[in-house]
């Protein structure tokens, strides 16, 4: 056998260092594992957090001044026929869909300059994620002709919703994907916006008596 194919058939026969390329396999893929398991409990955690962030703002939003502007201070009377035209200051607005008139809708962020916002803010922006910002909690004021009376504060139905927030995963897992052989790994641990979430409650006259 000629020296030369002696060195081929002894190169193709050695083994030295099969265990270190073994371990670089495993490690990536082990990684990969642990600091997924880090990141979709973190996902987890934040979206539970979140949600109980909405529920704390709502509560809070209820009983305080609105932070929207161009709410109604209290329940005039809609535009009626018949009897119910007859109907005194003092009741319900649920007797006539008409007789309180709809305030409407009105949405704003907790960005908007208002003693409220500045209050439910600091509550409940411990339990967002630390990339959440004012703009990502919506308030909405909405008319609803079951709450309230004639005469009496403006009692709409209150809703507060996180809105565009993303979750930014922490741990290179595109890179540890791609390490452990995973096609299209660049898709991996990309950030994602989380599903929508609000919660709503019957105001309380909005701090109002």
């Amino acid at each position: 056998m000629s020296p030369f194919r002696a060195h081929i058939k002894r190169f193709t026969s050695e083994d030295d260092g099969s265990t270190l390329v073994e371990f670089g396999i495993i490690m990536g893929l082990f990684l990969f594992l642990i600091f997924g398991l880090i990141d979709f409990s973190r996902l987890g955690m934040s979206y539970v957090m979140s949600q109980k962030a909405t529920e704390r703002a709502v509560r809070q939003a209820a009983v305080l001044p609105a932070i929207c502007p161009g709410l109604p201070k209290t329940n005039t009377r809609g535009i009626l026929e018949g009897a119910t035209e007859e109907l005194e200051f003092g009741a319900a607005c649920s007797i006539d869909d008409n007789l309180c008139s709809d305030g409407g809708v009105q949405s704003c962020s907790a960005a908007t300059a208002s003693p409220t916002a500045d209050l439910i803010w600091a509550e409940v922006s411990p339990l967002l994620p630390t990339n959440a910002q004012r703009e990502n909690l919506r308030f909405t004021y909405r008319f609803d002709p079951n709450l309230g009376f004639l005469g009496g504060p403006y009692t709409p139905l209150v809703t507060v919703e996180i809105v565009n927030l993303e979750f930014e995963f922490v741990t290179p897992l595109g890179g540890l994907a791609a390490l452990a052989g995973a096609a299209n790994a660049g898709a991996v641990g990309a950030d994602f916006s989380f599903p929508s979430m609000s919660a709503s409650l019957p105001s309380e006259a909005l701090g109002r008596l």
